[in-house]
Formats: C-alpha cells, sequence, structure tokens
C-alpha cells in the first residue's frame, strides 16, 4: 500500500511519516507539509491511504481530501487535527477515520487497518453494476452495450428494486410516463424485455435476470453493484459515492434522496 501525509508541521508529519513506515500494511509513504506539493505528486502517483492535517494554511486538509477524491475515488482518507470541531465536515468528504494529535502508533495502525479493510483481498467482480453518477454494467470489464435506452433503463429500474419482483405494467409506467398502457404498448414492451435478455444473453449474464409469471426481478446474488455494498456499510463504496445515482433516470431521484438522507446531508 502507498500511503502519503500531509501536515503543515513539520515535525509532526516527519513523525507520523516513521510511524506509517512501521505498519505491515503500508509498503511506501511519502510526507509534504504542503497541500499543493501532495496534490503535484498526485498528479504521477496513485495512492491508497492520505492523512491530513486538517487545520493549514491555504488549502486545508478537508478541501484537499476533496481534491484527492475527485482524482482518485478509492482512495482511504485520514484526518489529523487537535481540533474536534471539525469531525461533521470530515463526515461530508467520507473520512474512513478521524485522528486527535498527538497520535500514537496504536490510535494510527487501529485506523490504518480499518480504512485498508479489504483492499488487498476484494476480488474483482465477474459482473459489476454500476449505480453511482452513471448507470453502466461490466463483464470482466468490459461496458456492455444494450440494444435500445429503454432496455438499459429497464435493467437499471430492477437494480433499483433489490431483487423485489416488477409487473410489466409499473415497468411500463416507468419507461414510457404519459402513455397508456393499451395493447399496443404492451407489444412495445415485451420488445424491451425481449431485447434486455437477448443483450445479456449475448454478454453471457443472463442469469441475473429472471421472470415468472409474468413478474420480473434481478437477481442480486449473481453480481457485484456498488449500491448494494453501500447499503450494506462496505466503506470503499460509501467512499466511492459523489451525490449522483443513476443521473440519466429521474425516478431515481427517491433513492438519491435516501442515500443522502443515510448519509446525514
Amino acid at each position: 500500500m502507498r500511503a502519503i501525509c500531509v501536515d503543515d508541521e513539520k515535525l509532526i508529519m516527519e513523525d507520523i511519516l516513521a510511524l506509517c513506515l512501521t505498519l505491515p500494511q503500508i509498503d511506501e509513504a511519502k510526507g509534504f507539509t504542503r497541500a499543493k506539493d501532495a496534490l503535484d505528486y498526485l498528479e504521477d502517483n496513485l495512492i491508497d491511504l492520505a492523512i491530513l492535517d486538517i487545520d493549514m494554511p491555504g488549502m486545508n486538509g478537508i478541501e484537499l481530501a476533496a481534491a484527492i477524491k475527485e482524482k482518485w475515488p478509492e482512495t482511504a482518507i485520514l484526518f489529523l487535527t487537535g481540533y474536534s470541531q471539525y469531525a461533521v465536515d470530515a463526515f461530508k468528504v467520507r473520512a474512513s477515520g478521524y485522528l486527535l494529535k498527538p497520535v500514537t502508533r496504536e490510535m494510527l495502525a487501529a485506523d490504518v487497518a480499518y480504512a485498508l479493510k479489504g483492499k488487498r483481498t476484494r476480488p474483482a467482480a465477474h459482473i459489476l453494476i454500476k449505480t453511482f453518477g452513471n448507470f453502466d454494467v461490466f463483464v470482466d470489464d468490459q461496458l456492455v452495450t444494450f440494444k435500445t435506452a429503454r432496455s438499459k433503463e429497464l435493467l437499471a429500474y430492477l437494480v433499483d428494486k433489490q431483487g423485489g419482483s416488477v409487473t410489466r405494467r409499473e415497468a411500463f409506467a416507468i419507461l414510457w410516463e404519459d402513455r397508456l398502457y393499451d395493447r399496443g404498448m404492451q407489444k412495445q414492451m415485451d420488445v424491451v424485455i425481449r431485447r434486455l435478455r437477448s443483450t445479456l444473453d449475448e454478454y453471457g449474464i443472463g442469469e441475473i435476470f429472471e421472470m415468472k409469471n409474468g413478474n420480473m426481478r434481478i437477481c442480486p446474488e449473481e453480481f457485484t453493484c456498488d449500491i448494494y455494498e453501500f447499503y450494506e456499510g462496505n466503506p470503499d463504496a460509501i467512499n466511492e459515492y459523489r451525490g449522483e445515482y443513476m443521473n440519466a433516470y429521474s425516478w431515481a431521484s427517491l433513492t438519491e434522496s435516501y442515500i443522502s438522507w443515510k448519509l446525514g446531508h
């Protein structure tokens, strides 16, 4: 694992850096006394962990954390400060930990272990569904291309339902908000379903979709999904959320509001 420590007080930065290098999870660590120097370093270097002093001149630690998350969303953040009143702001940038000075090796070791938990062992997902920002599906890192926008939206809605059953009529109301569900539109709905199944079969992932007695559902146990991991409290998924959920779909705003409520926004 690679880490950086940023503190405008050089002696404190060097002490934290020395402590980091005694921890088994950290293979490489670099220290900075200015936020700008840290950002310059990050232009060409990927890091797993950033330990940031909050109260710094110029760009403070909260602002630096936001900039780091912008470039490397999966970076774990540990805040270091002598002032507890910053805790709420620290939470807003999905910090993995919050250390009050002076820091002991035991304190640092516990927070680093929590912040980096699972980063080495988390397996790559065969089927990965991303809902934060835009909705996309990947199979072995290959982006799935859908035959129509509505077949993709249907899958997105089923993912949002977390495995719950959806009728044709309910799905129709989502895909065609102002249209009447008559015989002609029922046929259109059947076309959307067939095209979705065709796409999933084409990529060899037909097992994620199930249809019985006219009801559709996805099978959550067959794939990895960021929002499901978020609900389970996975720190990596929480850190990845940037305030946007399935941007293309208006109906997704309800879930986005729920996520914000969960985060205390």
